[in-house]
């Protein structure tokens, strides 16, 4: 593997971690908020926590990954 290749794979892993972390951090924000609010909805209450966080994750995931490819096709171009 050279090293642009090497480089890249770190951007992607070190984006898709750190939305991973974000994702399920608000996620997990969102639905304690959600429980505790003044009106509590039928959704809050139906939702399991730890479903929403896990969905979180996985947006993020997604999300980071979909920026490092982004970045790198951009600076991949200006060159």
């Amino acid at each position: 593997m050279d090293r642009k290749t090497k480089r890249l794979l770190l951007l992607i892993a070190s984006c898709s971690l750190t939305g991973v972390i974000l994702g399920g951090t608000a996620s997990w924000a969102e639905s304690n908020l959600c429980l505790r609010a003044d009106r509590v909805t039928s959704d809050c209450v139906t939702q399991d926590p730890i479903q929403k966080t896990i969905e979180g994750m996985s947006t993020g995931l997604v999300a980071g990954a979909g920026a490092a490819l982004g970045v790198a096709w951009n600076l991949r171009h200006q060159d």
